[in-house]
């Protein structure tokens, strides 16, 4: 698998991504699992806690079984390690999302920003960084945040 990215595209509702091997392809399932680990990796390493935490939530939001979600989530961590700017050229994949599926995906990355139950300041940057770099607004983050606070403050 090549590393080198020469050249990028959307076809629909997936990015193609060209390499010396040949195209690559990625949809938004392969986008939201980048974009959980990368902002789990905001703190340097991806805790114990969040990794079971972007397992449940792949599985959950996309209805996967075990296998399948863990398999995505695998090649979601080695593509990002192979391809460095991949996650920036996946960030256009976004403006195919409803704003419904956007305030989903900020959800579920304030969950596992919460997972090990320390919010890394670095961890909310990134997650701040990649809601900018995504487009998504600040209506939508703050509904995210909502349902966050709901679901999880005593007495809830």
């Amino acid at each position: 698998m090549s590393s080198e990215i020469l050249g990028s595209r959307l076809e629909g509702s997936r990015l193609i991504v060209d390499t010396a091997d040949g195209p690559e392809t990625y949809d938004s399932q392969f986008l939201v699992a980048a974009f959980l680990i990368h902002v789990a990796r905001g703190s340097g390493q991806i805790e114990p806690e969040e990794s079971s935490q972007i397992i449940d939530l792949i599985e959950t939001h996309f209805h996967l079984e075990g296998a399948a979600s863990l398999e995505l989530i695998t090649r979601a961590m080695s593509e990002m390690a192979d391809k460095p700017t991949l996650i920036e050229l996946l960030m256009d994949l976004a403006p195919l999302l409803s704003d419904s599926e956007k305030e989903e995906i900020a959800f579920m990355g304030l969950k596992v920003v919460a997972a090990d139950g320390q919010r890394e300041v670095s961890e909310m940057e990134q997650f701040n960084k990649a809601m900018e770099s995504m487009g998504i607004s600040p209506d939508i983050v703050h509904r995210a945040f909502d349902r966050y606070f709901d679901q999880t403050m005593p007495g809830a």
